[in-house]
């Protein structure tokens, strides 16, 4: 138990840092606002809430948008997901960083 501590404590502090890597790569992938505009439907910001996602996957037609809507859409799902994760690790890895 005592080297499983140890392993942890050496890799644990830099688990928020990966996972925060990940989350900006899902950011990036994620084109929504591209998207839109490709489309001529203008929007305010450069990060497209998910309601207006959702509201643009219900009423459009073509499939071929649909299909890139829910890729964006689950891009922002996992890019927030992994933004949660390295927030909760964040503390975690402190107390493996000091019981070390």
């Amino acid at each position: 138990m005592e080297n499983f501590l140890q392993y942890l404590s050496a890799i644990w502090p830099l688990t928020p840092l990966f996972l925060f890597i990940i989350a900006v790569s899902f950011r990036l992938l994620d084109n929504s606002t591209y998207l839109f505009l490709k489309k001529d439907i203008l929007v305010n910001t450069s990060n497209v809430s998910r309601q207006l996602l959702k509201k643009q996957i219900r009423s459009s037609e073509d499939s071929r948008f649909k299909k890139q809507l829910r890729r964006a859409l689950l891009f922002r799902n996992l890019q927030q997901s992994f933004m949660i994760l390295a927030v909760i690790s964040l503390p975690v890895s402190f107390i493996f960083y000091f019981l070390r």
